[in-house]
């Protein structure tokens, strides 16, 4: 009786072994690079063409920026109450908003967005990827060249839009929580917590159109790194700008040459989000996780993952995290507006350097 169990034991164990093997079977390409799936392969020369002609052989420069900021103004362009009730409310990422480019650049919200759109239009032509893929497959691969940032996934199998995405699905820099937190909730079910999440984006992010007197302003210290002083600077002592006018949206920054959206400085110190944006001040592995999983779950909306080709592993390993944790020099604990009630901000170093201005990020 115990060998019939050793011998039942002895074959489950070659099975799952099998199974395994399978599991992680991979394909060499033509190129001679390695991954898991021979559709995969195409994807390899995309890479050499976008890092050489966009990313200037690899940097996390503006392009990488407007990149990310792109697939998120495809993806979020959905609604799913208005799709249930029958009336067309998007596809999600489905690249209308470069396929319908001369309709959807004129959203209000997707002021700017043209630039990228036609740097990345010669390059789509030169490959057989779809329009939708090649946009979040971009930003993914843009964000890989960004020190600390985490390394992404990536899908084909996207169909392209037929149709534009309708207006007011990208929330803007002035409006409320409540109504950034409902438009996320429609779009896919984002909770608080992902809509934070998707917000890691801005460590690397500048503004060139929120205040157009000053092109190019980041809205962190470190516009070239993918670290957390983003959800520190955020949280530094700062005043709406009153009104309507050409500052609508922006808030002013005690670091000179810095930008903060009106929308950042609010999710940092609403009840329901301020204490998840506390959580990331000195968290890389939480800042890299959660961003993760929400570009994941993002950069799919409109599509069933089951019906997509996954090829993450073909994304190259970003850099190793650049920078701590710290708060910018000249200024202490005291010029932290904590909102959070839960849990007391973290101790953080001051950066012993002299007081000086964020420089403006350079145009690619």
């Amino acid at each position: 009786m115990a060998f019939k169990l050793l011998a039942s034991f002895v074959s489950l164990l070659a099975a799952l072994q099998v199974a395994n093997g399978a599991a992680t079977k991979k394909v060499t390409c033509a190129s001679g690079q390695v991954t898991s799936n021979a559709a995969c392969c195409a994807l390899f020369p995309v890479i050499d063409d976008i890092q050489a002609n966009m990313f200037d052989g690899g940097e996390c420069n503006e392009d990488v920026h407007e990149s990310l900021r792109l697939t998120f103004h495809d993806a979020i362009g959905i609604s799913r109450k208005a799709n249930k009730a029958g009336v067309f409310g998007g596809g999600g990422a489905d690249g209308s908003i470069a396929i319908f480019a001369d309709i959807e650049t004129n959203f209000h919200a997707n002021n700017g967005v043209d630039e990228i759109i036609d740097t990345q239009a010669p390059i789509i032509a030169r490959h057989n990827l779809t329009t939708a893929d090649f946009i979040q497959f971009a930003g993914a691969i843009g964000v890989s060249n960004c020190p600390g940032a985490p390394r992404l996934d990536v899908f084909l199998g996207r169909k392209d839009a037929t149709q534009p995405a309708p207006d007011l699905t990208v929330p803007e820099p002035f409006d409320d929580v409540t109504k950034i937190l409902a438009r996320f909730d429609d779009a896919g079910k984002f909770s608080s917590d992902e809509v934070v999440a998707l917000l890691v984006s801005h460590t690397i992010a500048a503004a060139d159109h929120v205040d157009p007197t000053i092109p190019g302003t980041p809205f962190d210290s470190t516009p070239e790194l993918f670290d957390t002083q983003f959800f520190i600077e955020t949280q530094l002592q700062g005043t709406l700008f009153p009104g309507n006018g050409s500052n609508q949206g922006e808030v002013m920054s005690p670091l000179r040459g810095e930008i903060r959206l009106q929308s950042d400085f609010l999710l940092a110190r609403d009840s329901r989000t301020a204490c998840e944006w506390q959580s990331f001040v000195n968290n890389q592995y939480k800042l890299q996780s959660a961003f993760k999983a929400a570009f994941r779950k993002m950069t799919i909306l409109g599509s069933k993952e089951h019906n997509l080709i996954d090829c993450s592993d073909v994304v190259p390993t970003p850099p190793a995290p650049a920078s701590k944790a710290h708060l910018p020099a000249g200024l202490t604990r005291q010029d932290v507006q904590q909102a959070c009630n839960k849990k007391a901000f973290p101790t953080l170093p001051t950066d012993p350097g002299p007081v000086t201005s964020v420089a403006p990020v350079p145009p690619s």
